[in-house]
């Protein structure tokens, strides 16, 4: 393993089988994820223990290419990965603070219709090292502390399962990042049972399950996925893991005109979760080029807000971000790659 990837006591342990002193595994520990550096030469460090490190492996990425939005104060990042593999990143600001989409995948295998993440398949899972890169690249260059982490970039997280935990709980790390496990988000496509899997470990994160159909033929269609763990499977895991957790879930729902917009798709989104501890976030589709469909209206997609309401739900739209810059995760690194 990497040993960016490393828990402290992992790298603790792994200096004491090379005859080195155990606390050189906190001070690395401490180097990676609290200082964000891996200019080992420069560290505290032993000169023993520098010298077997460099015969180890270090994962990170660079910066490949950052764009910034003019109509708000979103940044798009292309990250290029050792083997030279692209993936992307999204930072935006609120009045809160700063919030991140992380990718945990070069590419998705899940195969949703209107997701450019998709369209050319998944090439490899990334590490927790490289996830955790994203983060501290993006810091290390704009000077800031990203407070709120979103694992909905490039990839379905579910679908790399043990390296995003591991992700998870080394960026909470008291002695890293220090992030609190409320300020973290996975968002999957509907996993089910890694949902169950995700309920057991208990870990106070934040779930967004990407919905997006309302009945199991238009959802199967638009997301294969489904074919796989229909509605029912879906509304069963997440049961188990509201019960096991005590957690509100986020069900995000994109909005595509004439598809998933109507009175029976409120009817049948009423049906489906009228018994789950639930926030709706509505989404108005943001096309691209291999999924030609429009978004409603203004109008359309409040009164679709205003009858879920009605219905008792509480509901949002989300604020779009970075459209001027293919913000939506996989837009931006399908464009380059297919120059």
């Amino acid at each position: 393993m990497e040993l960016n990837s490393m828990y402290e006591d992992e790298l603790r342990q792994f200096f004491e089988d090379k005859g080195e002193k155990a606390f050189r595994g906190s001070q690395l520990f401490t180097f990676f994820h609290d200082k964000k550096r891996y200019d080992i030469e420069n560290s505290n460090l032993s000169t023993k223990a520098i010298s077997i490190i460099e015969k180890e492996e270090i994962n990170r990425l660079e910066i490949f290419k950052s764009f910034d939005s003019k109509l708000d104060e979103t940044k798009k990042m292309l990250f290029k990965l050792k083997d030279n593999n692209l993936i992307e990143g999204v930072l935006m600001e609120y009045k809160h603070g700063y919030s991140q989409c992380v990718s945990s995948q070069v590419g998705c295998r899940m195969g949703c219709d209107f997701c450019a993440s998709t369209k050319s398949g998944l090439v490899r899972n990334l590490t927790a090292g490289e996830m955790l890169s994203q983060v501290y690249e993006i810091e290390n260059k704009y000077k800031i502390k990203v407070s709120n982490f979103i694992l909905m970039g490039s990839g379905e997280p579910l679908d790399n399962f043990p390296e995003v935990i591991r992700f998870i709980k080394l960026l909470h790390d008291e002695k890293g990042h220090n992030t609190s496990y409320r300020n973290i988000t996975i968002s999957t496509c509907g996993v089910a049972d890694k949902i169950y899997d995700l309920a057991d470990i208990n870990l106070p994160i934040n779930l967004a399950i990407s919905l997006h159909q309302t009945n199991d033929k238009d959802r199967s269609n638009l997301m294969p996925i489904n074919r796989r763990f229909n509605l029912s499977d879906l509304k069963k895991s997440l049961e188990y893991y509201i019960e096991k957790t005590n957690n509100r879930i986020t069900f995000e729902y994109t909005l595509i005109k004439n598809q998933n917009d109507g009175k029976k798709n409120i009817d049948e989104f009423y049906n489906f979760a009228k018994n789950l501890k639930c926030h709706i976030n509505l989404i108005p589709l943001n096309p691209i080029e291999e999924f030609d469909e429009k978004r409603p209206s203004k109008e359309e997609i409040n009164h679709f807000k205003n009858e879920l309401e009605k219905k008792g739900f509480n509901v949002t739209i989300r604020r779009e971000l970075g459209r001027d810059i293919s913000a939506s995760c996989g837009q931006l690194r399908r464009k380059i790659e297919v120059k």
